[in-house]
């Protein structure tokens, strides 16, 4: 089985190098980027199972990196990190596709569940694909 793969993306460096380091200890590989510009940039050149998006950022904020992603990459798992938004603000960015939306300080062990659950997601809507196009060459041939 391989690694689950995340990518962190948050301004504050001391909070997403903690985090990183936390994670790469329970086994995970994790990219980090430090704006979401850079985030949007790493996703266009890796997979990820999972994406940790900080809410609030300064330039490009976490509402608009997920747009940004998920118009790339629609089966992208994406949470959001928030130590201050509003709870019509998280509804807004479920509405946009985020599958979750996390307080800062979130508990770590909570995290990895939310992440492996992010993966199966992502690995299931990518099974559902190649079964409905595999159906689509079948039928296109007569099969």
């Amino acid at each position: 089985m391989s690694t689950d793969r995340v990518l962190l993306v948050d301004d504050e460096v001391e909070f997403v190098e903690t985090l990183a380091e936390r994670l790469r200890a329970r086994g995970l590989e994790v990219e980090v980027a430090l704006t979401g510009m850079d985030g949007v940039a790493k996703a266009q050149t890796a997979r990820f199972d999972a994406v940790v998006l900080d809410f609030a950022m300064p330039g490009m904020d976490g509402i608009a990196t997920l747009k940004a992603l998920l118009a790339a990459h629609p089966d992208l798992q994406i949470m959001l990190l928030t130590g201050q938004a509003t709870i019509k603000a998280a509804i807004d960015a479920t509405r946009l596709g985020a599958v979750d939306v996390l307080e800062k300080p979130m508990d770590i062990s909570t995290l990895m569940e939310k992440i492996r659950a992010a993966r199966a997601r992502r690995v299931a809507l990518t099974d559902e694909r190649a079964r409905r196009q595999v159906e689509e060459v079948l039928k296109s041939k007569g099969w």
